[in-house]
């Protein structure tokens, strides 16, 4: 991990904590866009799960620099606040990621809003600078 996350706020990237990540990637036309998901975290790296063709896939394809903020749930005043890069795009693995991100998220051994046709996509996503607070 490029940007070490701080000892006191290592607990927001927790499966015990459930924080929700705020993704913020860059639309076609320069304007930002955010929208909370869920994540877990693997080697210092994001994960985030989407499903091919929705708007933050396209960004993230596109334009792979975003900006992340975790919330802890139990304290709003408290959070980090992230900057990174996607380092990684892959189907592989991602409906299995998916139905993990549902059991830690809604304690669902499946993925519950899946769709016909649907494509999962993992993203991976280095933090390279960051602040916490709180």
């Amino acid at each position: 991990m490029s940007y070490p996350i701080p000892e006191t706020h290592v607990d927001l990237l927790t499966d015990e904590k459930r924080a929700f990540l705020f993704l913020a990637t860059i639309m076609e036309d320069g304007t930002p866009q955010v929208t909370p998901v869920w994540f877990d975290t693997a080697g210092g790296m994001i994960r985030v799960n989407t499903a091919r063709g929705r708007v933050k896939d396209r960004n993230m394809k596109a334009r792979p620099k975003v900006a992340m903020a975790i919330m802890d749930p139990a304290d709003p005043y408290r959070y980090l606040q992230l900057r990174g890069t996607v380092v990684a795009v892959t189907e592989e693995g991602a409906r299995e990621h998916i139905d993990r991100l549902a059991k830690k998220y809604l304690g669902e051994d499946r993925y519950p809003s899946s769709q016909p046709g649907e494509v999962r996509v993992l993203y991976t996503i280095r933090p390279d600078s960051g602040s916490s607070k709180g």
